[in-house]
């Protein structure tokens, strides 16, 4: 009698964890079709990537906010500024030249290929004088020839001009209708026959904005400006001319 109930006991008990294994295998089922793998559901992982996407494009977009202006003044060389424009158009780069009108009339080809390559042609005088008290009217003489000698090339006027050593008198921005462009950086590239001190005094400084000043006439500063370019790209910086900076 005893061994009856037993048995039934333990049938009975069988029976009970059978139907609570099967409760369990039901659950952990229907959790697998709802999710797709244990622990983390399918649409959880898309919530996450949606998540990260957003900050991916809004690092681009700051990025795409971060220009400059490279600036090359007393050219065109027929070495220097040859090798720059190659360096340039191989980057993908614009930079904006402030040239002399004496070296203008020596190599309008290269003027030429300024201007078709999409860089922005600037005014720096004829013989790079500086506008003193005395020197008025020739100073405008500069200007006007140095003009002169782009729109042949070009067909264009010119906006812009870098007044040499930045001396300026605001009654030729309405007379002539010119604008002057100074600068934010100068590495003194000029003084500097050290290609990483300049790319150093440039790099260490720059921010968004600036119009950094540089020469076309000296193969450090060529050298120096083609790092510069590769390094502040590296750091999603966008090289234009400075009419895009002023006009912004």
């Amino acid at each position: 009698m005893k061994a009856g109930i037993w048995v039934k006991r333990m049938v009975i008990l069988d029976l009970l964890l059978a139907g609570l294994l099967f409760l369990v295998q039901s659950e952990r089922a229907a959790s697998v079709r709802q999710t797709g793998a244990w622990g983390s559901t399918g649409r959880e992982t898309e919530e996450k990537a949606e998540a990260v996407a957003p900050e991916k494009d809004t690092k681009q977009s700051e990025d795409a906010g971060k220009r400059i202006a490279l600036t090359f003044d007393d050219g065109p060389h027929p070495r220097y500024t040859v090798k720059l424009l190659d360096g340039l158009k191989e980057r993908g780069v614009k930079a904006t030249f402030f040239v002399t009108g004496a070296n203008v009339s020596k190599y309008p080809e290269i003027v030429e290929r300024m201007y078709k390559e999409g860089h922005l042609i600037g005014n720096h005088t004829f013989h790079h004088i500086q506008l003193t008290a005395a020197n008025g009217e020739q100073f405008r003489e500069e200007i006007v020839s140095t003009n002169e000698a782009i729109r042949e090339i070009t067909g264009e006027d010119t906006e812009y001009i870098r007044p040499p050593y930045g001396s300026w008198n605001k009654k030729y921005e309405e007379e002539l209708n010119m604008f002057p462009v100074l600068w934010s950086i100068d590495p003194r590239d000029w003084c500097l026959d050290d290609k990483d001190c300049i790319v150093r005094n440039t790099v260490s400084r720059v921010k968004e904005g600036d119009i950094i000043l540089m020469h076309d006439q000296y193969p450090s500063s060529v050298a120096a400006a083609l790092e510069i370019v590769d390094l502040l790209q590296k750091e999603g910086y966008e090289f234009v001319t400075v009419e895009e900076i002023l006009l912004d």
